[in-house]
């Protein structure tokens, strides 16, 4: 049985959904599989959980400087480094081998430590592109250009292209990043989006006291970085509950992140207390009330360099649980969402911006019949086509392609995952 390690550095797992699923495609298609990830809060330094053994170090606080990114990537590789050995090690001389290691981003820096194993034990590496590492820096900085920092990223993103036996792109665009500016062989990509799992996520029962007293409730779930446009969320809702008068929609944020702190004392600054409510990290059940209560899916991810050719996550599990979504008018998040989301224009002002999404959020909660509309679309669009069953055939074709297990079959990886119609 062979055996494949996962490295994860900026989520823990199984909280990561999506390196999740596909430690549970490994499992179950004959793999032994060995992750090593930072710990989650009073998480164990070692567990097994459904046969996936977890090999967890303590987690580096970031701080919001450049140097602190240097210091965070070379604590991640030494910890990481640490964590593989002892991985490496419990299975003894020959079990312990493994056969895979894929590493998933960001950061871009585990490709030295895949090369050694390749070169020892002849291990096959697979880079799992999550996000655009030098484009989250100019996110983070918008100032940095095409400083020394950002020059680094591209080259470490470059040397994980290269080095990698095979890519998996989380959609088509980073699919051509990895061909046109690494020079990947297009035969060596597959996309494998981050499709949700809709036995899992599928709406419930509402809870109507997740409305507190409120005639409609716009969500948000997902992580809250200076990328991730919560702070829209937040203003948007001022200018709904103060200058638009509006007390019927209640507003409830699922998540943390280096922005957490920040924006809940603008909440506060605001006086949207009791129209905002941040849940932090919460438990599924929680999560499960939330969106199964919900009239509305917030993706509020402003428009630049890196949010326009990502996939958000959070799109698609809105969908799931058959939630009209409201974002900006982002090309990869057109791809995945298609007609179940209202698309605000960026108007290239972050104040008009903050406008136009507060005016999208109470013209989608005014309209009752769009809302069941897009709600409908966009479950039929996760079953149909999204959906990590077909997703994980696409996955599995990569490791049965590089190591495949000795009675199984060695299916053709495609350059994109198999879907019902369309992009």
């Amino acid at each position: 049985m062979k055996r494949v390690l996962i490295i994860v550095q900026n989520l823990p797992v199984p909280f990561d959904r999506r390196v999740w699923l596909e430690c549970q495609a490994l499992i179950r298609a004959g793999y032994r599989v060995a992750v090593v990830c930072p710990k989650g809060k009073e998480d164990p330094a070692f567990q097994v959980i459904d046969g996936v053994e977890l090999y967890k170090y303590r987690p580096y606080a970031p701080g919001g400087s450049k140097l602190s990114f240097v210091a965070e990537y070379a604590y991640s590789f030494a910890a990481t480094s640490w964590k593989t050995l002892r991985a490496r090690g419990r299975g003894g001389l020959a079990r312990g081998r493994f056969s895979v290691i894929q590493a998933c981003n960001p950061p871009d820096i585990f490709w030295p430590l895949a090369m050694a194993f390749k070169a020892v034990e002849r291990t096959k590496f697979v880079f799992d592109h999550h996000d655009l590492s030098p484009e989250l820096f100019q996110s983070r900085f918008p100032d940095a250009g095409a400083s020394l920092p950002y020059r680094g990223l591209r080259f470490l993103e470059r040397r994980t292209h290269r080095s990698a036996d095979h890519v998996i792109s989380t959609n088509d665009s980073y699919r051509q990043i990895a061909i046109d500016r690494s020079g990947k062989d297009p035969a060596d990509v597959t996309v494998v989006r981050t499709g949700p799992d809709p036995a899992k996520l599928q709406r419930g029962e509402p809870d109507e006291a997740q409305r507190r007293g409120r005639e409609h409730l716009a969500a948000y779930i997902g992580v809250m970085g200076p990328q991730d446009g919560v702070d829209i969320v937040v203003r948007a809702a001022n200018v709904i509950v103060h200058e638009m008068g509006r007390e019927d929609i209640a507003f409830t944020l699922i998540g943390k992140g280096d922005c957490f702190d920040e924006l809940v004392a603008l909440r506060d600054q605001l006086e949207l207390n009791g129209h905002v409510e941040f849940t932090g990290r919460a438990p599924d059940e929680l999560v499960k009330k939330v969106m199964s209560t919900a009239d509305i899916g917030l993706s509020p991810d402003p428009m630049n360099p890196l949010n326009d050719v990502s996939t958000m996550n959070k799109t698609m599990e809105y969908m799931s649980f058959e939630l009209p979504v409201v974002a900006f008018d982002l090309r990869e998040t057109r791809v995945s969402a298609a007609d179940a989301a209202v698309y605000v224009k960026p108007a290239g002002d972050s104040e008009q911006d903050v406008r136009n999404y507060a005016r999208a959020i109470v013209d989608l909660a005014d309209d009752e019949a769009e809302r069941t509309r897009m709600s409908k679309l966009g479950r039929a669009r996760v079953e149909d086509e999204l959906a990590w069953p077909h997703q994980e055939k696409a996955y599995l074709a990569v490791y049965e392609r590089i190591a495949p297990q000795a009675s199984g079959t060695v299916p053709q990886a495609s350059g994109t995952a198999p879907q019902a119609r369309g992009k």
